[in-house]
């Protein structure tokens, strides 16, 4: 039996925040995580970066967590966030009271806001309507919630946390009140496993219910259902916010090479209600195009749906009017010492609430150290040097996003082309992903399927949709032995399928005519499905 002295259950924002934490404390610390890190909430989500705008009026602590954390992350997770601004815009017909009521409200909770003349915001940012009343700027920001949890948990390795995905915890034992042990399941093997331990922390997200339930305790979450959309092509700089109360598809955010449109928000009984539809998506057009006009004309990548853990008293409360705040429940007060859940919050507090719930797991434990989170980077900065090197390597505008992505693996990659100049070709044309950045992370013990790659790489995310770079993807990892017990073929399927999760709901158009070249290359021409052909033809 593995033993340590705290178990985290749950790999998103907050989990591997908390492994940081600890583990920077001295406190030894293994993270369990049922999939890949950011399976759930903190990568189905619209990557914004909040100010504390959307919250100031409704939720004023909220907020000023938001702009307190906002102006953090950009320090210790620059290499996670793209400082883009944002503008709130509010169109002819959002009240003019609540605009007022908006400004106060951003001053007193300490977000920086300004007015925008509007033939300038126009200059700026032509494509958004030109019936735009006002506009204001607030420090809103995108981040990569794939990058971010990966390099938390980079951070919280080096001093000494551990992190196990695809293990799900199947039962929390406990002896006379007490936490012991949590037992261990594989979800790609099967494989059985225990861990002794005197702390259990349940930051599963929209699961914490489930789990808190392997231990015989309740915990009223409301998983909310939300669904997004992501364009192909970027046609705002800015974060682009309604400014009114919230509502569905009221925030634009550009990503790197795409806009992401969302959200919307309905209750939901599962927290793997991950399937867009396409009412979901023509619902988020319709009312997207009163900010962006000619919306309907652009073209869609895919859609996707994530879930939120709202932590409510109330189970009938509509989701709208849930907080966005976190709860720690420390269920030594219904007798189970050692179990801590986390509940609620945003990914933008992500590090606040780590901290605050470490506070709490170092007080029952005596330990003393302080958290310093907010001061140390995730990851170091690139060398100047290791930078000049890439360059001879990479596409021209690849560099700085292979170097953003890799991290401190960059070395490998720029050494592994250096060996082998033929592996500077891109596996993604998209993405500028290249087979030395693929073979890197394929090779990390953590990495066991194409969609791992996917998350760290960027792979198979562009235009195509794995179109092209899913078979090269294999047939590297085929050559490099690296299939781990999966066949080539479930290696490509489950690559495949979780694409075609989020174009299913948006087939018309282009993307209409580009699921039947997938479908001609991986049915027609490697017959994925298995079609046996008729021989008495």
């Amino acid at each position: 039996m593995k033993k340590t002295t705290a178990v985290i259950i749950g790999g998103g924002a907050t989990g591997v925040g908390i492994l940081r934490d600890l583990s920077m404390r001295g406190v030894a610390a293994v993270l369990l995580e049922q999939r890949d890190l950011a399976y759930g909430a903190s990568s189905r989500f619209h990557g914004l970066l909040h100010s504390g705008g959307r919250y100031a009026v409704k939720d004023a602590e909220a907020a000023r967590e938001c702009a307190e954390e906002n102006a953090v992350l950009r320090k210790i997770g620059r290499h996670c966030v793209e400082s883009t601004t944002g503008y709130f815009v509010r169109l002819p017909e959002d009240d003019p009271a609540y605009e007022a009521k908006w400004v106060v409200a951003c001053q007193a909770a300490g977000i920086p806001v300004e007015p925008v003349d509007l033939a300038r915001a126009h200059r700026l940012e032509p494509h958004f309507s030109e019936r735009a009343a006002a506009v204001y700027e607030v420090p809103d920001a995108a981040i990569d919630g794939f990058r971010l949890c990966r390099q938390n948990v980079l951070s919280a390795k080096r001093y000494g946390g551990k992190m196990m995905n695809y293990t799900e915890v199947t039962s929390i034992e406990q002896q006379n009140g007490q936490v012991t042990a949590v037992k261990t399941r594989n979800t790609l093997t099967g494989e059985l496993g225990s861990i002794e331990c005197d702390i259990v922390v349940n930051a599963a997200g929209s699961w914490v219910g489930q789990v808190a339930g392997l231990a015989g305790i309740k915990i009223n979450v409301i998983p909310d259902r939300g669904t997004l959309i992501a364009f192909n092509h970027r046609f705002t700089d800015r974060i682009m916010n309604r400014l009114r109360p919230p509502a569905n598809a009221d925030i634009f955010v550009p990503h790197g090479s795409v806009t992401l449109l969302g959200t919307t928000s309905s209750p939901t009984e599962r927290p793997d209600d991950f399937t867009p539809t396409t009412e979901e998506v023509l619902a988020l057009i319709d009312e997207g195009k009163e900010l962006f006009d000619e919306l309907p004309r652009y073209r869609l990548l895919r859609a996707y749906t994530g879930t939120r853990p709202l932590y409510c008293a109330d189970p009938t409360a509509a989701t709208r009017e849930i907080s966005r705040n976190f709860v720690i429940l420390d269920h030594a007060k219904e007798g189970l010492d050692g179990l801590i859940s986390i509940v609620g919050g945003k990914l933008t507090t992500y590090r606040l609430m780590a901290e605050k719930i470490s506070d709490a797991i170092c007080g029952k434990l005596s330990v003393q150290a302080p958290c310093r989170t907010a001061e140390e980077a995730l990851v170091d900065d690139i060398a100047p040097e290791l930078m000049q090197q890439a360059k001879k390597f990479f596409p021209t505008a690849g560099v700085e996003l292979a170097a953003s992505r890799l991290g401190p693996d960059l070395a490998e990659t720029v050494q592994r082309i250096q060996a082998n100049p033929a592996k500077k070709e891109l596996v993604c044309e998209c993405e500028l992903v290249t087979l030395a950045e693929v073979e890197t992370v394929a090779h990390d013990d953590t990495t066991f399927t194409m969609s791992d790659i996917r998350r760290r790489t960027r792979m198979g995310m562009g235009t195509c949709q794995g179109t092209y770079c899913g078979l090269r993807g294999l047939g590297m990892m085929v050559d490099n032995d690296l299939a781990r017990g999966m066949t080539t073929e479930n290696l490509l399927r489950e690559f495949l399928e979780t694409r075609w999760n989020g174009i299913r709901p948006i087939l018309w158009g282009q993307q209409m005519r580009e699921v039947e070249l997938t479908r001609g290359i991986y049915g027609a021409g490697l017959n994925m499905d298995g079609a046996v052909p008729d021989e008495t033809e």
